[in-house]
C-alpha cells in the first residue's frame, strides 16, 4: 500500500514548484473561461449542437498531428522556455478572439481556426507540465505533488467557467481581454521558476525514438491499461461540448448557469485532489481505478435524467471527484514508472490518449445529440463505460492486480 508522505513534507515547500503550481492555475483559469465565452458565442450564432461538436474536433486535430514532434520537444528542450512559449500562444489566440470580436469578422471558421491555435498551444503545454513534475520535488512527493496540479486544474475550472459566464455579461470581448492578462501572469511565474537539471533525450532522431513513447506504452501494460480506460470512459461519458444545450434547452438557465455546469466537476475534483494531497491512497490502486470509473459513468447517467439544475450540479460533482482520482493515479503511474528521459514522450501519448477521449469524445456527444438528442446522447455514453469495465477486467488483469502507486513494471513485458 502506498505510504503518506511525512506530514510537514508539502510540494510547496519547494519554490519552484509554488510558482508552477501557480503558472498552472492561471493558465488553466484562463482556458476555461476562453470555452465558455467561445461555446456560447458559436451557439449563439449557429443553435447547432454538432457545431459545438465541432469545437472539441478542432482541439483534437493539431494535437493529433504534433504528438510525436511534442514528445520529442518535451524530452530534448527546456521546459520552461516551453511552457512560456506555450502561453504566450495561448494569450495570441484570445487576442485573435478580441480583434474578430471587434471588427466584426468572427464567424463559426474563424473560431475553429483560433480554437484550433489554442489547440496547438496546450498540444505542447500540457505534457510539459507533467513532464516537469519529477524534477521540482523529491520523488517522494511526486503523488502528492501530482494531485496538487490536478487540483490547480480543477481550481481553475471552477472558477474559470463561473468567472467567464459573468463577464460574458459585459461582452464576449471582456473574457478574451481577461484571459489575455491572466495567461501573461502565468507566464511571468514559470519565467520565476528554476528546477533541477534533469537527464534529457540526446540521441538522434529516428523512427525508433520518435515512436519510443507509443512503444514504452505497449509494452508496460498498467500503464497501457489505465490510459486506455480513461480513454474510452470519457470519450463515452463526456458531455461538456453539450452544455450550452442542456443550459439553455433543458435546465433553462443562461451564460450563468453555463458556468455553473462547467465548473461542477471541478468542484468534486479539488475536494477529492485536496483529500489525495494529504491522505494519499492506502487501498489497491487497481481495485480504487476500477471504483471511480463506475462511479464516473453511474454519475454521468443522472446527468443525462436531470432536468433540476441542483441535482445535475450534484451529479457533475461526483463525476468530477471519481475522475480526480483517476487523474492522480494515471500520472503518477507514468511519472514513477518512466525513465526520466522518456518522460515527455511518454506524457505525449497520454496526452494523445486523453486529447481523443475529450476532443473526439465533444465531437461525438455534438454529433449524437445532433441524430438523437442531447439526452439520449449522454444516457447511452454513460451506460456504455459499464461494457468498458467488463472488457478491461479480462483484457488488463495487470492492472487489476497493481496495489501501489510505486509499484514497479512486471518484468518481462509481454
Amino acid at each position: 500500500m502506498t505510504e503518506p508522505a511525512a506530514p510537514q513534507a508539502s510540494p510547496f515547500a519547494h519554490r519552484a514548484y509554488a510558482l508552477y503550481w501557480g503558472g498552472r492555475i492561471v493558465s488553466i483559469l484562463s482556458f476555461q473561461m476562453l470555452m465558455v465565452a467561445i461555446g456560447w458565442q458559436l451557439y449563439t450564432l449557429t443553435g447547432s449542437a454538432l457545431d459545438l461538436g465541432f469545437l472539441g474536433l478542432a482541439q483534437f486535430v493539431p494535437m493529433v498531428a504534433l504528438t510525436l514532434v511534442v514528445g520529442h520537444v518535451v524530452d530534448r528542450f527546456d521546459h520552461r522556455a516551453i511552457l512560456i512559449a506555450c502561453q504566450v500562444g495561448e494569450a495570441a489566440g484570445a487576442l485573435a478572439l478580441v480583434l474578430g470580436t471587434a471588427m466584426g469578422w468572427l464567424d463559426p471558421i474563424a473560431i475553429y481556426a483560433i480554437t484550433a491555435l489554442v489547440g496547438a498551444a496546450r498540444a505542447f503545454e500540457i505534457p510539459t507540465m507533467v513532464a516537469i513534475i519529477p524534477g521540482l520535488v523529491p520523488r517522494v512527493l511526486v503523488p502528492a505533488a501530482t494531485a496538487l496540479f490536478t487540483t490547480a486544474n480543477q481550481a481553475g475550472t471552477i472558477v474559470g467557467p463561473v468567472l467567464g459566464g459573468l463577464l460574458y455579461t459585459l461582452g464576449p470581448g471582456a473574457v478574451y481581454g481577461t484571459a489575455i492578462g491572466l495567461w501573461c501572469i502565468g507566464a511571468s511565474f514559470i519565467f520565476a521558476m528554476r528546477t533541477e537539471r534533469v537527464e534529457r533525450s540526446s540521441g538522434p532522431v529516428s523512427l525508433a525514438s520518435l515512436f519510443g513513447g507509443f512503444q514504452f506504452v505497449r509494452r508496460d501494460r498498467v500503464i497501457l491499461g489505465t490510459i486506455a480506460l480513461d480513454m474510452c470512459a470519457v470519450f463515452l461519458a463526456g458531455a461538456g461540448a453539450l452544455f450550452p444545450v442542456f443550459a439553455r434547452d433543458i435546465l433553462q438557465t443562461g451564460p450563468w448557469g453555463l458556468g455553473l455546469l462547467r465548473a461542477a466537476p471541478a468542484v468534486g475534483a479539488v475536494a477529492m485532489s485536496l483529500l489525495l494531497a494529504r491522505r494519499p491512497l492506502t487501498v489497491p490502486v487497481g481495485q480504487a481505478l476500477y471504483g471511480v470509473v463506475a462511479i464516473f459513468g453511474a454519475a454521468t447517467v443522472v446527468f443525462a435524467l436531470s432536468t433540476n439544475l441542483i441535482l445535475s450540479l450534484a451529479a457533475l460533482a461526483v463525476l468530477g471527484g471519481a475522475d480526480a482520482v483517476s487523474v492522480v493515479i494515471r500520472f503518477s503511474l507514468i511519472q514513477l514508472r518512466t525513465p526520466a528521459e522518456m518522460r515527455g514522450r511518454v506524457s505525449s501519448v497520454n496526452g494523445l490518449f486523453t486529447g481523443t477521449s475529450n476532443y473526439l469524445g465533444d465531437f461525438r456527444a455534438g454529433a449524437m445529440a445532433a441524430a438523437i438528442g442531447a439526452v439520449p446522447a449522454v444516457l447511452i455514453g454513460g451506460a456504455g463505460v459499464f461494457l468498458v469495465l467488463s472488457l478491461w477486467l479480462f483484457l488488463f488483469p495487470q492492472l487489476r492486480r497493481i496495489r501501489s502507486l510505486d509499484e514497479g513494471p512486471e518484468q518481462p513485458h509481454r
